[in-house]
């Protein structure tokens, strides 16, 4: 077994008295754990960072066995963990990423958009340059797992236009007009959501809110939902950054 080629650091995890643990987000060959011998060292331990991009190669005489990874610095995003919401930010996209994805299966459309938004985040120089990228991220997340959102047309009249809101139930847009009298049971939806371009912040919430909840529901249930701290700390420092 052998693969090559650039991939996204999601985590790491100490193994033995030297070596670690890393996983990684391939474009080809979907998320791939490897043996990093002597990656707490000195000289590894800058380059396995969460959201580093790096030149891996992976290699095991058997699929049963865990590869060793040889690893090459690409990209690095470690200045960012030293801004609290750029570090919160990395946090949460690798956790999510890493606790969404099977292993070895293919997502290039993930690889590409998470490429993108960890790029946005280090060149934003504020956050809401990058805050809707994020939300974008974990909508196509949800669509490439199978839990899409259908922000198409209203779920009630079928009607294309004037869509404000998603039902929380079936994940489909409602029309304003169909809506009235139920608002309070919805998820208002901010246009750029479905239009795209840049958002304001009251929208951005609006779209976490929406995220938040279908991630929690769908792809994080059970044991995983222990990420889900890391969305929290993120939305609580965004909120204290706008207030």
């Amino acid at each position: 077994m052998r693969i090559a080629g650039p991939a996204i650091i999601l985590s790491i995890r100490a193994h033995g008295e030297h070596g670690a643990i890393v996983r990684a987000l391939t474009r080809s060959d979907g998320v791939q754990a490897g043996y990093v011998r002597g990656g707490r060292s000195r000289t590894l331990r800058p380059i396995l960072q969460p959201a580093n991009t790096i030149s891996g190669e992976w290699r095991a005489r058997t699929a049963e066995q865990l590869p060793a990874l040889t690893v090459e610095l690409v990209d690095t995003r470690a200045t960012l963990h030293g801004e609290p919401l750029a570090a919160s930010a990395l946090e949460w996209l690798t956790a999510l990423t890493a606790a969404a994805l099977p292993e070895a299966q293919p997502y290039p459309r993930v690889y590409d958009a998470l490429d993108g938004v960890l790029g946005a985040i280090a060149v934003a120089p504020s956050a809401r340059g990058w805050a809707t990228g994020l939300v974008r991220y974990e909508l196509l997340l949800l669509a490439e797992l199978g839990f899409g959102l259908d922000l198409s047309a209203c779920t009630v009249s079928r009607a294309t236009e004037d869509l404000g809101y998603v039902s929380p139930r079936s994940g489909a847009a409602v029309a304003r007009g169909a809506a009235r009298g139920y608002e309070a049971k919805l998820l208002p939806l901010p246009d750029f959501l479905r239009e795209g371009g840049a958002a304001e912040w009251p929208d951005i919430f609006d779209g976490l809110r929406i995220t938040g909840h279908f991630l929690a529901r769908d792809l994080l249930p059970g044991p995983r939902s222990d990420v889900l701290a890391a969305r929290e700390r993120l939305v609580e420092r965004l909120k204290r950054a706008v207030a």
